[in-house]
């Protein structure tokens, strides 16, 4: 068993594209059209493109439950998925220079260092440092 594609539910595609490419540093991988406005858009990391590719899913827009749950997530505080980085200090303080509104600074955890951000599309996520 393989992991190949993770979901992230997206509120607006577009928007969802350009902050994960021009901001977090991911590359375009697919991007399929699958009716109506919907498409099939993933990036991946630019170290890894052969890698786990992230599916930016529209589904809060397609399905109400989706909604809801991304919502109560977000309210929460609760991240929807994690990033692997090598040093989350440093890639804290880059993604703040560009305007990402963290709601957890550089937080040691135990054997990991953890931060959560906003990512501008209804999620918080997590970037994970193993220390």
């Amino acid at each position: 068993m393989k992991v190949r594609v993770i979901g992230i539910p997206v509120q607006d595609q577009d928007r969802a594209l350009k902050f994960y490419t021009e901001i977090l540093g991911f590359v375009k991988k697919h991007d399929v059209p699958v009716g109506g406005k919907n498409r099939w858009l993933t990036v991946v990391a630019r170290e890894e493109q052969e890698g786990t590719e992230v599916l930016l899913e529209p589904s809060p827009d397609n399905f109400e439950p989706a909604k809801t749950y991304q919502k109560a997530l977000f309210d929460a505080g609760i991240p929807y998925t994690q990033f692997d980085v090598d040093d989350v200090q440093q890639e804290y303080e880059r993604l703040a220079a560009l305007g990402v509104e963290f709601s957890m600074a550089p937080t040691a955890m135990g054997t990991v260092k953890i931060a959560v951000f906003n990512d501008t599309c209804g999620n918080n996520i997590q970037i994970v440092q193993m220390l």
